[in-house]
């Protein structure tokens, strides 16, 4: 898979901008606030209707603007698709072949990419919540089944626990209307636990393959899904949806009194291990890095398992927040098998490890001024 240009208009610090990647790795040079990031994010917007770094896409509209868009071409092994991406203050339209897709979960995964940016190396020390977004974000791309399912589980969730304050305070009084709510949480929610469950299980996999590789076999990494949910047998969907629904029953009158869902999805957490030790409370800062390393990378074989076709790759100056030893792995990973947009403010510190050509482009307030190689 590889996008093969890019049209953006009105998006960020660009008031238009054409251009065609022609090599397997593209530089983005420049000082830093020109607007490297932000051509990043229009990769990022395109492939999933949204950004990584805000929820507002007003924010993504240039200033003074009413609309932007992102267009690009995606190369894959059997066809060629253009995707558009339209936002504007009434909302965001998306089309894959010049026809609109009404439903999300039609739109994503025809352009899969993976952001490798400064904070991703706070996925093992970060918040639960950057896990959690984690794991959507990545399932989301390559299950629209459980991209589909997760939406419909925010929405339940968010219903469900304004009903719980609102029988708390006295507002309501029909159990039955929570009952239903109840149900419909536990269908949506067994569907995406069963769904990470499996994931992760892959995901370990190849994050230990590529941490024994940066360790030279001496730490094994094991990944572990921590869920709310007690759950004898993960890989029945039956088994999980009984095991979700007895948990709600159980914390059903704490939920009444603190007004809150208590279980589910959205209390879930990822857990990592080098040799058995917490990496998270024990590890050193090398062995969190690496394990964040790991597991990003991980990423690329899994949506190549998945879906047949190595997804694109964004670092976004993240070889400055590395050393030599895994810059090296993280270069010697990607060359040759699939397609990194890579921004820099040096070119020291990328050109001379690699063994492939890049296509450089400079980048200067907004403006791509040419390909300086």
């Amino acid at each position: 898979m590889r996008l093969t240009n890019l049209h953006i208009k009105n998006f960020r610090n660009y008031e238009e901008l054409s251009v065609d990647f022609h090599k397997n790795v593209v530089i983005f040079l420049g000082e830093n606030a020109q607007g490297k990031t932000n051509l990043l994010e229009s990769i990022y917007a395109l492939a999933l209707t949204r950004s990584p770094r805000t929820n507002n896409e007003q924010e993504l509209i240039q200033w003074e603007k009413e609309q932007a868009f992102v267009k690009g071409n995606v190369q894959k092994k059997y066809t060629k698709l253009p995707l558009e991406l339209f936002l504007a203050k009434k909302g965001r339209k998306t089309k894959i072949n010049h026809i609109e897709q009404k439903k999300l979960s039609s739109y994503i995964g025809q352009l899969n990419v993976i952001l490798f940016a400064p904070e991703d190396l706070s996925l093992v020390k970060g918040s639960p919540q950057v896990r959690r977004k984690f794991l959507d974000i990545e399932i989301g791309q390559i299950d629209p089944v459980y991209l589909y399912e997760s939406v419909q589980y925010q929405k339940t969730l968010k219903q469900r626990n304004l009903y719980l304050k609102q029988l708390a305070e006295h507002k309501q009084t029909d159990e039955l209307y929570l009952d239903i709510l109840s149900e419909q949480l536990i269908e949506h929610g067994s569907k995406m636990l069963f769904a990470r469950q499996q994931f992760v299980k892959r995901l370990e996999y190849w994050a230990n393959q590529l941490h024994q590789k940066i360790s030279q076999s001496k730490e094994h990494l094991t990944v572990m899904y921590r869920s709310s949910v007690t759950c004898k047998d993960w890989s029945d969907e039956q088994t999980v949806k009984d095991a979700f629904a007895q948990e709600i029953a159980k914390v059903k009158s704490k939920e009444r009194l603190r007004q809150i869902t208590l279980v589910g999805p959205h209390r879930d957490d990822l857990s990592f291990f080098i040799n058995k030790k917490d990496v998270q409370t024990f590890g050193s800062q090398g062995q969190q890095r690496t394990t964040a390393l790991s597991v990003k990378l991980a990423e690329i074989d899994l949506i190549k398992e998945e879906t047949g076709e190595y997804p694109v790759l964004l670092l976004d100056d993240v070889m400055s927040e590395l050393d030599d030893a895994r810059q090296l792995h993280l270069l010697e990973t990607i060359e040759g098998k699939i397609q990194t947009f890579l921004t820099t403010t040096t070119l020291k510190q990328v050109k001379d490890k690699m063994s492939v050509e890049p296509e450089i482009f400079y980048i200067n307030q907004g403006q791509l001024e040419g390909e300086d190689v």
